[in-house]
């Protein structure tokens, strides 16, 4: 098998992310789905519309070239694959209790595929497809597509669209062209001047703390950042966003906060559905992060924001030399990713009824790969979900910045 050519943007990301792993810790890079089945399908209709999936995006049948750590290639995609089916028979017991397994199972990302995928039934009723995949493979856009693609293709196994589709490869070839490579001059000059800027400042540890994980639900703070995003004429991630660098702001004790923003490198009509890893972090300097009217901070975070994500797609490999060049630079205070979901939800998806008391629950981290202050937001028709993954700072401090950031948004949006 032929090496295809370099890693994307994306890809890479992934890899220096997991590259130094232990091999006990390497299915934390994994994701899973649950996508539930229209009543009545068949196992054959299911094998039939995921192969037709997997046939159309490359990602799903590349393999990769790691001999060399530092310089790492992905393969040719493969024209043959697996489609062999597990069935697994749930006997009543919620489908969410088969997940764990499957996704705590590495990838051998040098000889096989970075997905798996399981048909759960129930007395012998087709329920759910588990789609476990690594994050090489697929982000959580592309994990929508492919979900798109094979709800239509139960019913038209053509409805996966031609194939192939533009996989990472030809991505990789565009952003190592003259004008993919300015872009990428550009993002590493975008990260020097705001290191220059950066303050020193961190969350404080707590001893003993380890990695925690908690997430806030809540219905009310849906409708406030959508309150305070109309008037303030940004979007409400940009709203929660600014709540949340005010909370990490005032633990911290400063006005000028350095965050990590998670941006899905899909502003091209051309790359917008590609299926693979896109997302990479960049950094956005929050001024005036302790302000205290939000619609104000709002409209300065949007900025910042914008900034950030037109060099969301950079070399991780010049960054961290770049890094490297300038010891005692600051990390980033915290870390922010915002996901809206499709506003309908198939029967039986395990979206979580609409919230109206608003609750946190404590949750053992199935992965702590990444930032040590990670919020990830996802914005439904329930409300929003604020999950807080953190290494070292400890459940009293992850508690009080998620009421605070809950408060600070009820509060902005009863002054609108």
């Amino acid at each position: 098998m032929s090496v295809a050519g370099p890693l994307s943007l994306g890809q890479l990301s992934v890899w220096h992310d997991i590259r130094d792993l232990p091999s006990a810790r390497w299915h934390e890079a994994n994701n899973a789905a649950l996508w539930a089945l229209p009543h009545g399908v068949g196992t054959e209709k299911v094998r039939t519309a995921l192969r037709a999936v997997v046939a159309r995006h490359p990602s799903l049948r590349t393999r990769y070239d790691l001999q060399d750590p530092g310089s790492p290639g992905q393969l040719t995609p493969d024209d043959d694959f697996s489609d062999s089916l597990l069935v697994v028979e749930t006997g009543g017991t919620p489908p969410g209790d088969f997940v764990t397994g499957p996704a705590s199972l590495r990838f051998r990302l040098g000889d096989e595929h970075g997905w798996r995928a399981a048909l759960l039934t129930r007395a012998g009723t087709a329920s759910h497809l588990l789609f476990v995949k690594h994050h090489i493979a697929a982000d959580a856009w592309a994990e929508e597509v492919l979900h798109q693609e094979f709800t239509g293709a139960l019913t038209d196994p053509s409805g996966a669209g031609p194939v192939p589709a533009p996989g990472p490869a030809e991505l990789a070839a565009d952003q190592f062209t003259p004008a993919g490579l300015r872009r990428q001059s550009a993002a590493l000059d975008h990260w020097d001047r705001l290191l220059d800027r950066a303050p020193p400042v961190a969350l404080p540890a707590t001893a003993g703390a380890g990695a925690v994980q908690t997430t806030l639900r809540s219905g009310p703070a849906r409708a406030a950042a959508r309150t305070v995003a109309a008037a303030a004429e940004v979007s409400p991630s940009s709203v929660v966003l600014a709540a949340y660098a005010r909370s990490v702001a005032r633990i911290c004790g400063t006005d000028s906060l350095l965050v990590q923003l998670m941006s899905a490198n899909r502003f091209s009509a051309r790359w917008k559905h590609v299926v693979t890893s896109m997302n990479q972090w960049v950094p956005a300097l929050i001024e005036g992060a302790r302000e205290d009217d939000l619609r104000k901070l709002a409209s300065a975070t949007h900025w910042s924001s914008l900034g950030a994500f037109r060099h969301g797609a950079h070399d991780v490999t010049a960054v961290a030399a770049l890094l490297a060049g300038r010891p005692g630079t600051p990390e980033p205070a915290c870390a922010f990713n915002y996901v809206p979901l499709p506003e309908r939800q198939p029967p039986d998806s395990g979206e979580p009824a609409r919230v109206d008391e608003p609750a946190i629950t404590w949750e053992e981290p199935f992965t702590s790969i990444g930032p040590r202050c990670y919020a990830r937001v996802q914005e439904s028709a329930s409300g929003l979900s604020v999950r807080l993954t953190a290494k070292d700072i400890g459940r009293e401090q992850c508690a009080e910045l998620l009421w605070d950031m809950h408060h600070t948004l009820l509060s902005a949006a009863g002054e609108c």
